[in-house]
């Protein structure tokens, strides 16, 4: 199944694969022939704790290459009068502003008001336009939404 980013979201993929691979793994590296030198490796707690940062440097680096394999970059819409992956927008909720960014389900960050396309509120964005009002089931009651604008 293809995984959506966005342009930013898939730089960030491949700038921290490319560190994995590079810098840490030779640091780690570094680690376990130090570590070897010591002597007794059934002993040996930076021996033990410098293999467990190489699986787990290892597995993210699998990870990594796997959601980049299978990655389809969002193309935002040449015109910004409809909400897709990629966008910014402002919304209205009661008498409070907020700005939200619609990405791919990998790339979420609730704190940096990035949601997924995949999201109950995201879906309900995507396709809509400035002006557009939208009602989001949430815990506490139903939510209203007022789109003010897109970016």
């Amino acid at each position: 199944m293809a995984r959506i980013f966005t342009e930013e979201g898939l730089k960030k993929l491949q700038t921290e694969l490319e560190e994995r691979k590079g810098a840490l793994r030779q640091e780690i590296a570094g680690a376990i022939k130090e570590a070897k030198e010591q002597g007794d490796l059934s002993e040996n707690a930076e021996y033990s704790e410098a293999k467990r940062r190489q699986n787990e440097n290892e597995t993210r680096i699998a990870e990594l290459e796997g959601m980049l394999k299978d990655s389809v970059v969002a193309t935002k819409s040449k015109s910004s009068s409809v909400v897709g992956i990629g966008s910014r927008l402002t919304v209205k909720v009661g008498s409070k502003e907020l700005q939200f960014e619609i990405v791919g389900s990998n790339e979420v960050d609730p704190s940096q008001g990035k949601i997924s396309n995949e999201s109950p509120l995201g879906k309900e964005f995507i396709g809509k336009g400035k002006g557009d009002k939208v009602e989001v089931a949430a815990p506490a009651g139903t939510v209203k939404y007022e789109i003010i604008s897109i970016k």
